[in-house]
């Protein structure tokens, strides 16, 4: 089956996502030289609303609506996303073709004029717009004020040095990719702050029975990388499915097994649950429900229900 003479990938058209569609726009050029690999740049509602949290607004599927639509009505073959950005149910009709390996996962501590979350003194305002961040934040750092972020990377760094916040958190990967690294005052490990299912990693969405796309595709996906999402994925959608749920679960290839690692907790950061699992990756998504099984025991179920959209 070969590639279509024109590929068209369809993109957000934030500085990031534009990043990440030419980067897969790059690599299946030099895959298909036959083809011509074009992006679509798209703005989504979750672009345009920026005043209300994301959680308030109707979640992750903001991201990705409107390039669905575009690849339903045949104007684009693929859609690029960060996994982050995925809701953990994928739409009818839908499917996630590739991961690709992934970028350094673990979340990023931005600041002008600190060098780490331990020295913000006393009533610092900390940004994010996650709620698994706010949650870790509450529970390790009740002194600091966290205050709500949203938009796009450029907007988020603006209101930091516009003096609106002491320090923001965000994914290290973008500003990585992004060449923004020196922004970095400290990347927190696992242990800090547990990352999101998914992050750092890319995902090809394509609609469901495109065979010829999927072939294409194929070559981008990273196994080992594919195997922890989806063991980060199924924990998730255990639990919270597409609820904005304070959940953090992160899996590595640790000496050949995959080792998962999940909290759930609430907002307020004074309850948490967390745990751990190891197995063979091929038994990915089974150790994300093992896992989610884990943390049931431990007490989830009454964190999640006390949530907004239980």
């Amino acid at each position: 089956m070969s590639a279509p003479s024109k590929i068209v990938i369809a993109s957000r058209e934030s500085r990031l996502a534009m990043w990440q569609a030419v980067h897969v726009r790059d690599r299946l050029s030099s895959l298909n030289s036959g083809s011509e690999v074009v992006i679509l740049g798209m703005t989504t509602k979750g672009d345009q609303i920026l005043d209300r949290p994301l959680a308030e607004i109707g979640g992750k599927g903001l991201f990705i609506k409107e390039l669905e639509v575009a690849m339903q009505e045949g104007r684009a073959h693929l859609a690029v996303h960060s996994m982050k950005d995925v809701p953990m149910v994928m739409p009818e009709g839908f499917v996630l073709a590739a991961i690709s390996a992934r970028e350094n996962p673990r979340d990023a501590f931005v600041s002008n004029n600190y060098a780490g979350l331990d020295e913000l003194p006393a009533g610092a305002v900390v940004g994010t717009s996650s709620l698994r961040r706010e949650a870790i934040l509450r529970a390790r750092y009740p002194q600091l004020t966290i205050k709500s972020l949203r938009g796009n990377l450029d907007t988020r760094l603006k209101k930091l040095d516009a003096g609106e916040y002491d320090a923001i958190i965000l994914a290290a990967a973008g500003l990585i990719r992004l060449g923004m690294e020196n922004r970095i005052k400290a990347v927190l490990t696992a242990e800090q702050s547990l990352p999101a299912p998914g992050q750092g990693a890319l995902g090809i969405e394509l609609v469901d029975g495109d065979a010829a796309m999927a072939a294409v595709v194929a070559p981008l996906n990273d196994p080992e990388t594919a195997h922890c999402v989806k063991a980060e994925r199924a924990l998730s959608r255990a639990l919270g499915g597409s609820c904005q749920v304070p959940l953090g679960g992160y899996a590595i290839i640790d000496n050949g097994q995959l080792w998962l690692r999940g909290f759930v907790a609430s907002v307020d950061g004074q309850r948490m649950v967390s745990g751990e699992v190891r197995g063979n990756p091929a038994d990915d998504e089974a150790l994300g429900l093992q896992l989610a099984d884990q943390l049931r025991a431990q007490g989830a179920e009454a964190i999640l229900a006390s949530l907004a959209c239980h």
